[in-house]
């Protein structure tokens, strides 16, 4: 994904965290919908909080609070979840809400490593005249270490 944002226009689903806005590009988020118990997932690597059973697809649930050292706090009824899309499997993120999907010209986003060389999970820095916006880049979310503990914990599941 590094280097897509300078080509043409960049939609962008835009959530916040603790009232801090991020976002994902809109053409890897499937849905939103709102928060559901999580069934634990016992092996995953810390960053999953669980599965989520969505029209019967076993999704993993990723903890972005301990993804971006953000306070943690147990999931509200009123946090939603993303559904979307990586290179290896479709994910639910925790969010406290969307707010709404915002067109961009690529060159308005400047890529992560123009300001932070290893900056890791984030594909690119929207500015506004309010503030950034942090564009993570859900390929690049998990380790390669993290990726295959998930792989095993969902083969477990799977097999039970």
């Amino acid at each position: 994904m590094r280097g897509y944002f300078l080509s043409e226009s960049a939609s962008l689903a835009v959530f916040t965290l603790d009232e801090q806005p991020f976002a994902l590009r809109l053409s890897a988020v499937e849905r939103v919908i709102h928060a559901v118990e999580v069934t634990p997932l016992p092996t995953a690597p810390a960053l999953v909080l669980g599965v989520i059973n969505v029209q019967g697809q076993v999704i993993p649930v990723f903890n972005l609070r301990r993804r971006l050292r953000l306070p943690e706090r147990d999931i509200s009824p009123n946090d939603q979840l993303i559904i979307a899309r990586t290179k290896q499997r479709t994910v639910a993120l925790v969010v406290d809400t969307v707010s709404g999907v915002v067109d961009c010209p690529g060159e308005e986003i400047i890529p992560a490593e123009k300001i932070f060389r290893n900056l890791e999970y984030v594909g690119g820095i929207l500015k506004l005249e309010d503030g950034l916006i942090l564009i993570h880049d859900l390929d690049q979310f998990l380790s390669l270490e993290e990726e295959q503990m998930l792989e095993e914990a969902m083969s477990q599941r799977q097999a039970k």
